[in-house]
């Protein structure tokens, strides 16, 4: 049950708003290879691959309303909200709302690398960024992410 995923691939065209196939919400429908508990999506995660890069990125929601992110996308009306509200909360959970208890970052933390550590058989060493990192991670700061060509694709 602990595999990464490879998110499904939307129909050319269209937007995941209007992709039914998917869901209004990405949260809504798990692709093959996702985390689900009981049947409901636990852990939403993406990945893009451009040359020699991969980005993964992934939700794992400990509490909360799943439902928020309805309130920030694009529907035809409030009634479409409404029901993508439900859906979503049809088909996926939070941490909090499987186990019935709260679960602190930290303990989710300890939790996944412990997954990793033992599914993998490998050690997870923690350690300082180096200078070069640091440094690097200040250079694109400052020469990318608050450029307006960065902050206003789309």
């Amino acid at each position: 049950m602990h595999v990464l995923q490879i998110p499904a691939i939307s129909q050319p065209g269209k937007s995941p708003v209007n992709n039914q196939e998917n869901g209004a919400v990405c949260f809504e429908v798990p692709s093959n290879y996702e985390i689900t508990v009981q049947g409901k999506k636990l852990i939403g995660s993406a990945q893009a691959r451009r040359k020699n890069v991969v980005l993964q990125h992934g939700t794992f929601p400990l509490r909360g309303d799943l439902t928020r992110i309805t309130q920030v996308l694009a529907f035809t009306d409030e009634s479409a909200r409404s029901d993508a509200a439900l859906r979503l909360l049809s088909h996926a959970t939070t941490t909090e709302g499987f186990l019935g208890t709260g679960v602190s970052w930290q303990e989710a933390v300890d939790a996944v690398i412990f997954g990793f550590q033992s599914e993998l058989n490998l050690d997870f060493i923690r350690e300082p960024l180096s200078p070069l990192e640091i440094s690097r991670a200040e250079q694109l700061l400052h020469e990318k992410y608050t450029h307006p060509s960065w902050l206003e694709r789309i």
